[in-house]
């Protein structure tokens, strides 16, 4: 709902009253001509103004497939169903993160279950700042931490803040809620909570205080980034985390200036692309989690080498590493990472059976090039496009991208194998 707000008419009729809304209109594209070009003529032709300054043409919600929802079809999703199921937060960032513009919304029930498990995540997050003691702190400045970590969060939390405002301000409603997601839920929850346990269950002192007031700081501006895609869980975390005087609702945007800190992003960006490179790795090679294996960074700088000496026991726990040594040539049987523009190299002679992983890629390179010639078949068929629906036609397209997509890894990890010939 739009605010509105009271506009007199001409003097000449002082006694009729209207009511028009203030800035914006937002409606579907279907209604474009029957009603908005019609508003905006009779109200320059009555009012000499125009009613609306912004008019935001939201996506047509459709079902899974594409298709338009008809009672007659049987492929209505009843949004009271889903609310009942998987609450009211999750169809409401459900549907603010599909709302790409020039696009309808193909909605289906584990798209929103999956926001659901958003919102668990968030929750839990609350409750292991509150089970850590990380405690609201009045008049805490998060710009006079001294950890590299806290400065990190800082100023990942800004750039945040900066991301969802923008894209707010300019009705990319998407773009808003998949940023505040990422930030949520790779940067905050899966990174800083995971790297600051050690300090949260360590010694008291100066450290351990700053981190708990820069965890529930940022658990804060969280919640107030997050509220209006999630108002519910936002505004009953905001109430039980800590006394305020006020609600969520009526707290002030977060505007956060002074908090860039490049060199706290440098050293812990590079952990965890460090990390999440050598992960990426794995999967691709099949190695199982139990499997330790070591790591070599080849040729490091003596930044390189000073970072990885303060993060040692944190990427070797994360990453599944038995060791991690410093060396001026890759070991042969090694596949290498670029990170950050240096290089590290995982020896996996010993580990994995080379010439049976190239097997097993080149196997399923195969078969991902079977499924797009398979694709492209069908969708050079004349008769098939002009006859066939177009929501099977999209879910070929989208067969076809996952298809290429699956092959460009398998491209990747097949020329990582060569490399470690």
């Amino acid at each position: 709902m739009w605010p509105f707000s009271t506009l007199g008419w001409p003097e000449s009729t002082p006694e009729v009253k209207r009511y028009y809304p203030t800035d914006a209109l937002v409606t579907g594209f279907d209604i474009i001509f029957f009603w908005v070009a019609r508003m905006m003529m009779m109200g320059l032709h009555f009012m000499q103004d125009v009613p609306l300054r912004d008019v935001y043409i939201h996506a047509l919600v459709r079902d899974e497939r594409g298709a338009k929802m008809s009672k007659s079809k049987g492929n209505v999703i009843d949004p009271l169903a889903l609310i009942e199921e998987y609450s009211a937060d999750a169809l409401r960032f459900t549907l603010a993160a599909m709302a790409a513009q020039g696009r309808d919304i193909k909605l289906s029930t584990q798209r929103v279950e999956g926001y659901r498990n958003f919102g668990t995540k968030l929750w839990n997050a609350a409750r292991f700042a509150e089970m850590n003691a990380a405690a609201t702190v009045p008049g805490f400045d998060p710009a006079s931490a001294r950890e590299t970590l806290n400065r990190w969060i800082a100023h990942e939390t800004a750039k945040a803040a900066r991301e969802v405002t923008e894209a707010i301000e300019g009705y990319r409603f998407n773009d808003a809620a998949n940023a505040a997601y990422r930030f949520v839920w790779n940067i905050y929850c899966d990174w800083y909570l995971e790297l600051v346990k050690p300090i949260l269950t360590g010694p008291d002192g100066p450290a351990k205080d700053e981190t708990r007031a820069t965890v529930a700081w940022a658990r804060d501006e969280i919640l107030k980034i997050l509220h209006p895609f999630m108002p519910f869980i936002t505004e009953e975390l905001w109430g039980v985390t800590a006394r305020r005087d006020t609600l969520l609702a009526l707290a002030p945007w977060p505007a956060l200036s002074g908090l860039d800190d490049p060199q706290a992003e440098a050293e812990i960006g590079w952990v965890v692309d460090l990390v999440t490179s050598v992960r990426s790795l794995r999967a691709e090679m099949n190695i199982p989690p139990a499997t330790l294996v070591p790591l070599m960074l080849v040729n490091a700088s003596a930044e390189t080498r000073a970072r990885a000496g303060r993060w040692s026991d944190f990427i070797k726990r994360l990453a599944r590493l038995s060791e991690l040594t410093f060396g001026e040539a890759a070991p042969q049987g090694a596949v290498q990472l670029l990170v950050r523009g240096e290089v590290a190299a995982l020896p996996l002679k010993g580990v994995i059976d080379l010439a049976a992983e190239r097997a097993r890629l080149e196997k399923e390179m195969a078969k991902a090039d079977a499924d797009i010639q398979r694709v492209d078949a069908k969708l050079a068929n004349e008769k098939f496009v002009a006859n066939a629906p177009e929501e099977i036609i999209e879910g070929e397209k989208e067969k076809r991208e996952e298809a290429v997509a699956r092959k460009d890894k398998i491209v990747e990890a097949l020329e990582r194998l060569k490399g470690a010939a």
